[in-house]
């Protein structure tokens, strides 16, 4: 059991590590994130008409009925669209952010480190590549997913997956085989 623990902790502290200087030092995600030198006027006016939450724009109003939703489809096509996520506030506490994402970093290497114990002979080789697969999987199920329904940049979660989950299968590799 301590060296589950052990397994869990040094790896999840890898995925926070890399994780934090994805976003923060390196700027892997800078393309998923433009500047517009009309953020005032365009801030102003969502403050104006929008509530909190997700938006796809155009989209068809609650409670359309499928004839309705097909029209609006089709008087779209081949104009502009938006995705959008819209706060009231922002905040500049990270703390509970951080706690957060450090929790689920833990999560998922105790939930990786379960998978490779389940194997009778563990190698080194089948536990970086296991961890490579699981990052990959995360990667193609969720960013890379939304590249093909919301044409985004992904290049960034795919670099995070194969970085951070390579990293953690080099530790659980060699720390779940060693004698």
């Amino acid at each position: 059991m301590k060296k589950q623990l052990i397994a869990t902790l040094v790896g999840g502290i890898l995925l926070f590590v890399w994780q934090f200087l994805s976003w923060a030092l390196l700027n892997v995600h800078g393309a998923e994130f433009t500047y517009t030198a009309n953020q005032d006027r365009i801030m102003e006016v969502l403050t104006q008409n929008l509530e909190e939450g997700q938006y796809m724009l155009p989209t068809a109003p609650p409670n359309s009925t499928p004839e309705q939703q097909q029209a609006i489809m089709e008087s779209s096509t081949g104009k502009p669209w938006a995705t959008l996520t819209y706060h009231k506030s922002m905040s500049a506490d990270m703390g509970m952010n951080m706690l957060r994402a450090f929790a689920i970093d833990l999560l998922s290497v105790f939930l990786l480190v379960w998978l490779l114990l389940q194997s009778a002979n563990l190698q080194f080789k089948s536990a970086l590549l296991s961890s490579l697969a699981v990052g990959v999987i995360g990667y193609l199920t969720i960013p890379y997913l939304n590249t093909i329904w919301f044409e985004e940049s992904s290049i960034g979660h795919l670099v995070d997956a194969v970085v951070q989950w390579g990293l953690v299968g080099v530790w659980l590799g060699w720390w779940l085989t060693k004698k």
